[in-house]
């Protein structure tokens, strides 16, 4: 290692200050080929360049571009601590796409940003391949992305992602959630876990119970449990919306049912959800019994099994649970739309 004084009489480089050129360059030749994998028609031009390039698609009378940003949170911890990186980049992605699908968007291109104090290669290639899977899933292209190591930012073995997604919808054909009335059906499709949200909760649990993530939980260990990528429902959402007439939907992250599903209805309706209307995954069931977390808190931070809301009129709810079930989405009838009284919340969980 340099010291003081071979720094005063020794020319100084990138590589002593904690950057390697050579890396950053191994990186984006190891990701090129992932990246490529994801490419449509669409893809004008890609990783390498300056800035990437794509072109809207045709068959739009009135193209709209939607966008959305996110990173995965603390669950990047459970990643640090149990050394599992081919993961998390689909959970990346999945925050991104899920937002703007929502409003009715198809996800065309995708861009990540990730940053390290020191680049370990190896780790940030698993990391990557994990995104350019879950853009496939997502039909979308990773199209670019930045790859930033910043000495003495990040703890070492750390690193930081988030990413930035573009969709496209018509315009006459973006969802709102205004033809949201009385007498609607509520659906949820199953979530694969807590996906990305509650992890400094969730791991506060496991410290102050005296947990270990190889700990069994319903036939699986906890940390797999806990890493269990966050579900991508645009492929299924997008093919139903062909044949039923979707009137809103709410992507469960942060605040759970409670505070996403207001956040697409008009303001004199509200959705009460019948909390017994799906089965609970176990895992869920620990975090509540080993936190001692109350029913309301964990309606307000976990998505307790419902990763995505879609709100139907009522004569359509069971052809829309059919239409899942085809997409190999499994789906229950979890509430109904009524009508709001003054100071009550746009959302309860009975």
């Amino acid at each position: 290692m340099c010291t003081a004084k071979d720094l005063m009489t020794s020319p100084l480089t990138y590589a002593a200050a904690g950057v390697s050129i050579e890396a950053g360059d191994e990186l984006v030749r190891r990701i090129k080929p992932l990246a490529q994998r994801t490419y449509g028609a669409g893809v004008l031009a890609g990783i390498g360049g300056f800035g990437a390039l794509f072109r809207v698609p045709s068959g739009y009378r009135e193209p709209v571009l939607v966008s959305g940003t996110d990173g995965v949170g603390t669950k990047l911890k459970l990643a640090f601590a149990l050394n599992r990186h081919h993961t998390i980049g689909q959970d990346l992605v999945a925050m991104s796409v899920n937002d703007i699908l929502v409003q009715g968007a198809a996800p065309l291109f995708f861009l990540d940003y990730y940053a390290c104090s020191q680049l370990d290669v190896d780790v940030a290639e698993q990391v990557v391949a994990g995104i350019a899977r879950g853009c496939q899933m997502a039909g979308c292209a990773l199209i670019g992305g930045e790859t930033a190591e910043m000495p003495g930012m990040y703890p070492p073995g750390e690193y930081d992602l988030a990413g930035f997604a573009v969709g496209v919808a018509e315009r006459s054909e973006l969802i709102d959630g205004c033809s949201i009335v009385p007498g609607d059906v509520v659906l949820g499709l199953a979530s694969s876990g807590p996906h990305s949200n509650g992890y400094s909760l969730i791991r506060r649990i496991v410290e102050a119970s005296g947990a270990h993530y190889t700990d069994d939980v319903d036939g699986r260990t906890l940390g797999e449990r806990l890493l269990e990528p966050t579900r991508i429902y645009c492929r299924p959402v997008l093919e139903v919306m062909q044949s039923i007439r979707i009137k809103g939907m709410a992507h469960i992250t942060g605040g759970g049912l409670v505070e996403n599903v207001p956040r697409i209805l008009p303001p004199a309706v509200q959705a009460v959800i019948g909390r017994d209307g799906w089965p609970k995954p176990a895992i869920f069931d620990w975090l509540q019994r080993h936190g001692r977390v109350e029913d309301a808190e964990m309606h307000r931070v976990f998505n307790c099994g419902i990763g995505y809301v879609v709100v139907v009129a009522a004569s359509d709810a069971s052809a829309a649970v059919e239409a899942f079930a085809a997409q190999g989405e499994t789906c229950w009838p979890v509430g109904a739309i009524r009508n709001r009284g003054s100071g009550e919340a746009g959302c309860i969980v009975t």
